[in-house]
């Protein structure tokens, strides 16, 4: 990805095919799924690429993504825009709960709460994500994820629900 700070600024990126990606999901476990896109094994999803996440790690229910802010993350306010934020925590929340995950078995976010506490600008430095999975059942999961500055102030937290459910993978 490319960003010029040129009066005419402009942005380019590329991405993978995202439905050879997906292709692998319900196949491995989530964490082994998480830890092969890390490792480079498989392509990152496109929503990485478009909003510039910098870096993930995962370990078993615990999931964290960075994020150095660009002014195209801006909204009119100059400010990062909420939307993104709330990518970056729904991210966190929801992958921790996949990394807790057998091979076969998918989720979908429920719901998403958010709560901003903090402006973002590119000023705020270094952005980390971290979810975790507070409790995890047949049907559902419940997790939080917390959004901190390059600082360490808390800027935004979330929580989310995940469904579970079986997923028909061909053999």
């Amino acid at each position: 990805m490319t960003q010029t700070q040129d009066p005419a600024r402009s942005r380019t990126f590329s991405w993978s095919d995202p439905v050879a990606g997906a292709a692998h999901v319900g196949r491995r476990s989530g964490l082994e799924l998480l830890r092969a896109m890390i490792a480079g094994e498989l392509a990152a999803p496109p929503i990485m690429h478009l909003i510039d996440m910098a870096r993930m790690e995962a370990d078993e229910g615990r999931v964290a993504v960075e994020l150095v802010p660009q002014e195209f993350h801006y909204n009119p306010l100059g400010t990062v825009h909420g939307g993104v934020i709330s990518t970056l925590l729904d991210t966190a929340a929801a992958c921790a709960v996949h990394t807790t995950l057998p091979a076969g078995v998918g989720y979908t976010s429920l719901d998403l709460n958010v709560k901003f506490l903090r402006p973002v600008t590119v000023a705020s430095g270094m952005l980390r994500c971290e979810g975790t999975v507070l409790q995890r059942g047949r049907r559902t999961a419940l997790a939080e994820a917390r959004l901190t500055d390059a600082q360490d102030r808390l800027i935004a937290h979330a929580t989310s629900s995940c469904l579970l459910f079986p997923l028909d993978t061909p053999a």
